[in-house]
């Protein structure tokens, strides 16, 4: 297939009209229909199909979009790879760093260390859950993503593990502070605000509870940072968190946390990458920035922080 031709198919499937990307494309419409009349000839079968909408793809032309969009993102990656092979590293590196995780901390240091050592690469951070930050990675949308990984092997993904980090109970200070750690088994009944089921770390405490023959009290379901800091200095309840997640909303308002113990939960952060797409030179130097970063910022054994490099 040619790859213009296939460039054109994107663009019409982005737009949803062929009158809009051949304007895009800055190309006469007859001439891109009749591209899109080779290329479905290529293919041997119709690849969009008209509607009152505009054009929309059929089942087969989803499946090219899936397919074109990574080929055209890996002979872009191969320009940028000849590129950078006689000169500094250039183009764009696409991370993902998971809320609420000892990830979130390593925005500002990565734009730093990014900025001073390879000045021609371009930055894109997001930082959004972790189900999404994998469906990126998977879809060559994202080069790399840290994030907590579960126990499950996910088909198209590979998972690096870097660091564990304990889970902590927070609540307001309105509730009484036990002096010590919290047993899972103390937590029976508490109203509990944590995260949908699909998240990792409230599998891990579903699992946790589970073991001790209880159910979470959960009493609502909360995916934003800042909405759950909220209900924590309102006093509302409390919630189960990883213990970098749980310093920052103590230190924000009138809270404790404690380390749960019995069964101690440990959320394993993970390098997640594409298990079929290689990264282009830029996105591997992003990558070793990231785990020298992680590796400094290990805190030692006998430090406040018990966070230790996975096995």
């Amino acid at each position: 297939m040619n790859l213009r031709r296939l460039q054109y198919f994107v663009k019409i499937v982005d737009t949803g009209s062929l009158t809009r990307a051949a304007d895009v494309l800055r190309i006469a419409q007859p001439a891109l229909s009749q591209q899109l009349a080779t290329l479905e000839s290529e293919a041997g079968q119709r690849l969009l199909m008209r509607t009152k909408r505009g054009v929309v793809p059929t089942e087969a032309g989803k499946v090219l979009y899936r397919h074109a969009q990574l080929i055209l993102r890996q002979c872009e990656q191969a320009r940028v790879d000849m590129q950078a092979a006689a000169q500094e590293l250039t183009g764009a590196v696409a991370v993902g760093l998971a809320p609420g995780t000892a990830a979130a901390g390593l925005a500002l240091p990565l734009l730093r260390t990014v900025r001073a050592l390879h000045p021609g690469i371009v930055l894109y951070l997001n930082e959004t859950y972790g189900s999404t930050l994998s469906e990126l990675v998977m879809n060559g949308r994202m080069d790399f993503a840290v994030l907590y990984a579960g126990k499950t092997a996910v088909h198209g993904l590979g998972f690096v593990p870097l660091l564990k980090e304990r889970l902590c109970f927070v609540a307001p200070d309105r509730m009484p502070a036990p002096a010590a750690d919290v047993p899972v088994r103390d937590l029976a009944g508490v109203d509990l605000f944590m995260a949908r089921p699909y998240n990792v770390v409230r599998r891990m405490v579903d699992e946790a509870f589970a073991a001790n023959g209880m159910t979470p009290r959960v009493v609502a379901e909360i995916e934003s940072d800042s909405t759950l800091t909220r209900v924590i200095a309102e006093g509302l309840g409390a919630t189960i968190l990883p213990e970098s997640m749980a310093r920052q909303v103590v230190a924000s308002c009138a809270a404790w946390q404690r380390r749960i113990v019995e069964p101690a939960i440990e959320a394993p952060l993970a390098l997640c990458l594409s298990d079929h797409l290689p990264l282009s030179e830029p996105a591997q130097a992003v990558r070793r920035i990231v785990l020298d970063l992680i590796g400094a910022a290990a805190p030692a054994p006998n430090g406040p922080v018990e966070v230790r490099r996975a096995t």
